[in-house]
């Protein structure tokens, strides 16, 4: 080889080098191959502070279109974005911070007090500890006025690392109660009673239900069909460790009774996030969750109690990140279901967000996979499936914290 061939190889070894990392990947996974060249495009809604930490949606301002609330958990805010439109829905949405924690690790959105005004409750870990209530103005107009929201830590919070709430009616009175799990020293599940007053901070009155070591999601949905909210979690580490349910014991009195424990499944795994929906048709809504490393568990619901669960495992590629969130939808709008998964650990040129095609033939379980982000991003986390520019299918919407690309969407190709 002579000097000037040395010389061009070198310039070109760099990109020789991520060649045949996509070569090899296109051998071992076929099914990657269009992925690859054609991940989904991403919009930015919201990349103004560092370490978004999950999405929850509610329209806050009336027009009957989903607004989203974060936790950016470097940053220490917490921030409300508003839906501009569909025909602005690609474009930054205008957002506002309704109040500044330390670490907050989850935020949600509730109108608490019931004044019309939709209010925030955000979750603090680390050394904060605490769950915190700020308050939105009544005066519609001022909404996006900073200095017109206040905040407070509910007293009984405090002590403990928060990490997912839930606010929901439990038992009957004064308004929304607030579901929530927490981790490590002290970890449990358990709920905020809300008082006659709920602006009181120090009124509220927590009832633990259950010990546990990390949890990582809860749904509040009637499992057994008697008409009241129970609790869907997963916990992700410890001797309680799995996807489990407590049975809602009654309104009134009857609150205060133990709540049952059934366990799913995946006692011997860690686990992440948990999605509930009807995955094969039959009425009944199964479960998806996603496990370390890269497998997901699908729980098929037997019985109308929930009481009974077929396990079956899809394992994710291996050059796909770590399993994190999870969402169930029909992505390709054939009417099945299909699973949009997240990874942690997605360094590139690794896919974080990729979606499962739901196999063809009843019964075969090889899932076809196919990349949404391709190579950029690192951390997501939860994902919620939702047509947000309203042309027919279902858009993915989640955050990434590594490499601070915020808060965004993807748009589906489908349509």
């Amino acid at each position: 080889m002579n000097t000037e061939s040395r010389r061009i190889l070198s310039q070109w070894k760099p990109a020789v080098s991520t060649l045949c990392v996509l070569c090899a990947l296109c051998v071992d996974f076929p099914f990657l191959r269009p992925a690859i060249a054609k991940p989904w495009r991403r919009h930015t809604i919201d990349a103004s502070s560092r370490g978004a930490d999950g999405v929850k949606l509610l329209d806050v301002n009336g027009d009957k279109l989903p607004d989203v609330v974060t936790g950016w958990e470097e940053g220490g805010t917490v921030r409300v974005c508003l839906h501009p439109g569909y025909d602005k829905v690609r474009d930054h949405w205008a957002g506002v911070t309704v109040g500044k924690v330390p670490s907050p690790e989850d935020a949600v959105l509730a109108d608490l007090d019931g004044d019309g005004a939709v209010d925030v409750i955000s979750a603090s870990e680390g050394k904060a500890k605490r769950v915190t209530i700020h308050w939105a103005p009544q005066n519609r107009s001022q909404y996006m006025d900073p200095a017109k929201w206040t905040s407070a830590a509910l007293a009984a919070s405090r002590g403990r690392q928060w990490m997912f709430l839930v606010p929901v009616q439990l038992d009957g009175k004064h308004g929304l109660d607030i579901i929530a799990g927490s981790k490590n020293a002290g970890g449990c599940i358990g709920w905020f009673e809300a008082p006659a007053n709920p602006r009181d901070a120090n009124a509220w009155t927590f009832h633990k239900l259950r010990d546990a070591g990390w949890i990582m999601s809860i749904r509040a949905t009637d499992m057994n069909a008697d008409g009241l909210a129970d609790i869907l979690f997963t916990d992700r580490r410890g001797p309680n460790r799995g996807a489990s349910w407590l049975a809602n014991p009654g309104p009134g009195p009857a609150q205060k009774k133990p709540w049952k424990q059934h366990l799913i499944g995946g006692g011997d795994r860690e686990c992440m996030f948990l999605d509930h929906a009807d995955l094969d048709g039959d009425g009944r809504r199964d479960i998806a969750m996603g496990v370390k490393n890269r497998d997901i568990l699908l729980f098929r619901n037997l019985d109308a109690n929930g009481l009974s669960w077929k396990q079956n495992v899809v394992h994710m590629p291996q050059t796909a990140g770590r399993a994190k969130g999870i969402a169930i939808g029909d992505i390709d709008l054939d009417g099945k279901a299909d699973l949009v998964f997240s990874c942690e650990g997605a360094t590139p040129p690794k896919p974080g967000v990729m979606w499962m095609r739901h196999p063809v033939k009843t019964g075969n379980d090889q899932w076809t996979i196919h990349d949404v982000s391709g190579p950029e991003g690192v951390k997501f986390d939860l994902i919620v499936l939702i047509d947000l520019d309203n042309d027919g299918d279902l858009d993915i919407l989640t955050c990434e914290e590594r490499r601070n690309l915020g808060v965004f969407w993807y748009e589906n190709p489908a349509k």
